[in-house]
């Protein structure tokens, strides 16, 4: 009889618990949100959360707060995130970094799989190979034999170690057999900044960080990585029509929540993610930056991390990919 008293008990506590995370989804938010930008401000994951975070706020109708925390290719924040309140209060807004860094630093202070949920994805992106204007090479092949001439004189920028950029740079290496010094940032606007400065002469970036500037003829795009063209970029060939087979780098900026937020503020927030992104407006906005808004189910997000986790996996051990 006890043991009959326990089970009902204990069904009742859930089901009290399950009105509780719905009532609380009505709510919310009932004040600011934070998002959680793991990267320095003027990178391409803090120009897409900006583009997103204009329309998603009165869509929600609260302030969203961009927190840059950037630092060891976006872990920093990313553990800030992850070790936040589930209570839909904090965000995290971040790239394909986060399906490489755990394949890549073995003592993580968090687990992608079991410590967040995936809300939607926001935008697809390419990465581009840029070339300060002093580089003699306008187009890959070009610079394939200048560094060929040249073994080691060339250096290459990212946003980080292991990085879409760091693995784009080192799968440039592996297919070509040329020789570039990888030279690791905090961030897309320290990398951008400098390779603009000269200090250093080629950036693998993603668009959206570099793409202003690409216009503006401070810096000459070589080639995006991606299997197709860009659709905000028509005029930038691929890497791969270029003559390097096989090197496709394709990455995505997302939304995802701490493990354990309720799955009606997911759905709430998955709701605004999808709306936003239809928008005109935004949709303009992201593409002059490179970007293709690109929302998602909560499911396709987490099948396509789950997907990449393993990708990566093999791209780090084939290039021989290291921390430094």
């Amino acid at each position: 009889m006890g043991g009959a008293r326990n089970v009902i008990g204990a069904a009742v506590a859930g089901m009290l618990a399950l009105f509780a995370a719905a009532a609380a989804a009505q709510d919310w938010p009932a004040r600011p949100v934070r998002m959680v930008v793991p990267y320095p401000p003027g990178g391409g994951t803090d120009v897409v959360a900006r583009i997103v975070n204009e329309k998603l706020s009165p869509e929600l109708g609260q302030p969203i707060v961009v927190d840059n925390k950037g630092g060891a290719g976006g872990s920093v924040g990313t553990e800030i995130a992850a070790k936040a309140p589930a209570d839909g209060y904090t965000v995290l807004m971040t790239l394909s970094s986060h399906t490489i860094n755990p394949k890549l630093y073995p003592k993580l202070g968090y687990d992608v799989e079991r410590d967040f949920i995936p809300v939607s994805l926001a935008a697809m992106i390419p990465q581009i190979l840029v070339a300060h204007p002093s580089v003699p090479a306008t187009n890959v092949q070009e610079l394939i034999a200048l560094l060929r001439a040249s073994p080691g004189k060339f250096n290459y920028a990212s946003v980080g170690v292991g990085s879409p950029g760091h693995i784009a740079g080192e799968l440039f290496k592996l297919k070509t057999g040329v020789q570039m010094t990888h030279v690791p940032y905090k961030g897309g606007g320290p990398a951008v900044a400098d390779t603009i400065g000269g200090q250093v002469q080629l950036l693998f970036v993603s668009m959206p960080a570099v793409w202003q500037h690409v216009k503006g003829g401070r810096v000459r795009a070589l080639g995006v990585t991606s299997g197709k063209r860009s659709v905000g970029a028509t005029e930038v060939p691929t890497i791969v029509e270029q003559g390097v087979p096989d090197f496709v780098v394709d990455s995505w900026y997302g939304l995802l929540v701490p493990a354990k937020t309720p799955a009606p503020v997911v759905a709430k927030l998955n709701a605004a993610m999808v709306k936003v992104l239809q928008m005109p407006e935004v949709r303009d906005k992201l593409l002059a930056q490179g970007a293709e808004a690109a929302s998602s189910t909560p499911a396709d997000f987490e099948a396509l991390i789950r997907d990449e986790l393993k990708k990566w996996e093999y791209v780090i051990r084939e290039a021989k990919i290291t921390p430094e």
